[in-house]
């Protein structure tokens, strides 16, 4: 009897530990990265200055946090501007949110809510090299805000200037730094967790 409390002990662990890698490994195949204008296209002036391809393109997808957009441009002529609702609307590119000029930079999404992002060269953007993104709310019970823009924002259920129905958010609050490290941290936790339970099942 000794020694089978223990052996029990051990094998209600391994199911609890088997579980939580589950679901690691569950969270991060969920998690989609999305080439901008599709895997034929780059982030440019569209061929046709006068439509609204990003916006097009972004209608078609349905996206949720934990994806990533892939933006694929030339960095000596172009950026990428991540902005308020203003200055996408104005192509303003003298205060953005955050700047990227990497040319192939990935933007990670940590909240619910409408994402604006334009061309670092303002004639680009009035071009239409400009999106926005709409990041459907997160129903699983966790408490995810949208960023903020500086002018109010569309009702819930409401179509924005681009043609794009906004997502009901939960609560709002100003929008928070990409947090690279949280991710990381889940990742490597996540790789482990399945390491060790994977481990464990060979032993027992």
């Amino acid at each position: 009897m000794a020694q089978t409390v223990p052996r029990l002990i051990n094998q209600k662990a391994l199911h609890v530990l088997c579980y939580v890698s589950f679901l690691f490994l569950m969270q991060k195949a969920n998690a989609f990265e999305f080439k901008v204008g599709g895997w034929q296209g780059n982030w440019t002036v569209p061929s046709d200055p006068n439509s609204a391809l990003y916006n097009q393109w972004a209608e078609k997808n349905r996206f949720q946090i934990g994806d990533t957009l892939l933006f694929v441009y030339d960095a000596n002529h172009d950026s990428v501007l991540h902005v308020t609702k203003d200055d996408y609307t104005n192509c303003n590119t003298g205060a953005p949110l955050e700047k990227f000029t990497d040319g192939h930079t990935v933007f990670k999404f940590n909240q619910s809510g409408p994402y604006y992002f334009i061309s670092g060269v303002s004639d680009n953007c009035h071009k239409n090299e400009k999106m926005v993104v709409v990041v459907m709310a997160d129903r699983s019970g966790h408490n995810s805000t949208p960023p903020i823009p500086s002018s109010p924002s569309p009702a819930p259920g409401e179509e924005s200037p681009s043609g794009v129905t906004i997502a009901p958010s939960q609560d709002s609050s100003p929008p928070k730094a990409k947090n690279d490290a949280s991710s990381s941290v889940s990742a490597v936790l996540g790789t482990v967790a399945a390491f060790v339970g994977s481990s464990l099942v060979l032993v027992v």
